[in-house]
């Protein structure tokens, strides 16, 4: 053969391969686009579960990268207001520590456990999901997303004391930027898999924003009979009912009240407002529970100042929470057990009273 045709036969062979690659391309998005239309049986089925959590973990390093551009752009005139000192804020470190919690969560997802319905597993709501119609003729060997803290708690808890213990705030730009990043890894998934997923990345949401292993820690230190830990007994059950209660009568006092996420009746909205009035409420334990109120001078109050006002969440909101919550809580407890939580109660509401936050 000469020089020539062979030269010849590598561009065909060259030629061919390309347009397979960009054919391959085309029958790939064209099949993303379409949508596959699966069944709810398919979606929860451990085969399609290990391809979602793939595809999830090979986009995870660029929406890290995005949910940090959108954390800074959201943060960076707080860290000029507050005096933060720009390099102890490590975004690579914060992505690897994002990654590592993710790439737990996602094990998890994939998973076998015995089979139940799915929507006794997921605690489907009658009103709010789309899915629980569907969820009942549905078995699944989903893990529960709740069993997710057991395995990430810990780690969690040491994330947040690695930056806390740097300067208190830096959980701010943790937070978001986790927050940022679960947004972002669910978007482009089908609806049903959004949903059954978001469960998952909430509890990675709710353990960064709550110092659970910290009070996990202090209670440690008390008898299981003491008057705190009684008190904590008591409400520990009661915490969620509690925050549903307060953000039903927040949307009834505020209905048309707009933060920079939504109305407050947006259920991303009302997800973020439940969040927030159980972190209150676990700040408020450890504080009991430590004998001091550091947890909400050093780590809270400044977390709220430099969040709230870019999130647009009036102080005038947080106020009746407060009021609303001391009702809540006090109403289930003895006045022994109320008595180890009101002086901490009395600081965190003279801590965000209009005489501090106008």
């Amino acid at each position: 053969m000469s020089h020539i045709e062979s030269q010849k036969s590598v561009e065909s062979l060259a030629q061919q391969w390309a347009s397979k690659y960009v054919n391959n391309l085309q029958v790939n998005t064209s099949s993303q686009e379409s949508g596959e239309h699966l069944t709810l049986s398919e979606i929860v089925s451990p085969s399609r579960r290990e391809k979602t959590a793939q595809g999830i973990l090979l986009s995870l390093r660029a929406i890290s990268a995005k949910a940090w551009n959108k954390t800074e752009l959201l943060l960076s005139e707080e860290v000029k207001l507050h005096g933060i000192d720009p390099k102890i804020i490590n975004p690579w470190d914060i992505a690897a520590d994002s990654f590592r919690i993710y790439q737990k969560a996602l094990d998890v997802y994939t998973q076998k456990a015995s089979s139940r319905p799915l929507s006794l597993l997921m605690k489907l709501d009658k009103q709010e999901s789309p899915l629980y119609n569907q969820g009942l003729e549905v078995y699944t060997d989903l893990v529960a997303p709740e069993k997710l803290a057991i395995f990430i708690g810990a780690d969690i808890g040491a994330i947040r004391h690695k930056y806390t213990s740097i300067d208190p705030r830096l959980i701010g730009f943790v937070s978001m930027q986790f927050h940022y990043t679960s947004e972002m890894l669910i978007e482009n998934l089908e609806p049903v898999e959004k949903i059954l997923i978001s469960r998952y990345f909430n509890v990675i949401d709710d353990h960064l924003y709550m110092p659970l292993q910290r009070a996990y820690n202090a209670a440690a230190k008390h008898d299981y009979n003491s008057p705190v830990m009684s008190a904590i007994h008591t409400l520990l059950p009661n915490s969620t009912q509690i925050a549903h209660n307060i953000r039903q009568r927040i949307i009834e006092l505020f209905p048309n009240y707009h933060s920079m996420s939504g109305l407050l009746s947006d259920p991303i909205v009302k997800a973020s407002s439940i969040r927030d009035v159980e972190m209150f409420q676990i700040y408020l334990w450890v504080c009991a529970l430590e004998g001091s109120i550091s947890a909400i001078q050093e780590e809270l109050f400044p977390l709220c100042v430099m969040l709230y006002p870019t999130l647009k969440v009036q102080w005038e909101l947080v106020r009746q929470m407060l009021y609303l919550l001391r009702y809540e809580i006090f109403d289930r407890l003895t006045p022994e057990q109320s008595n180890t939580l009101m002086p901490y109660f009395e600081a965190l509401s003279q801590m965000f009273s209009s005489a501090v936050l106008g």
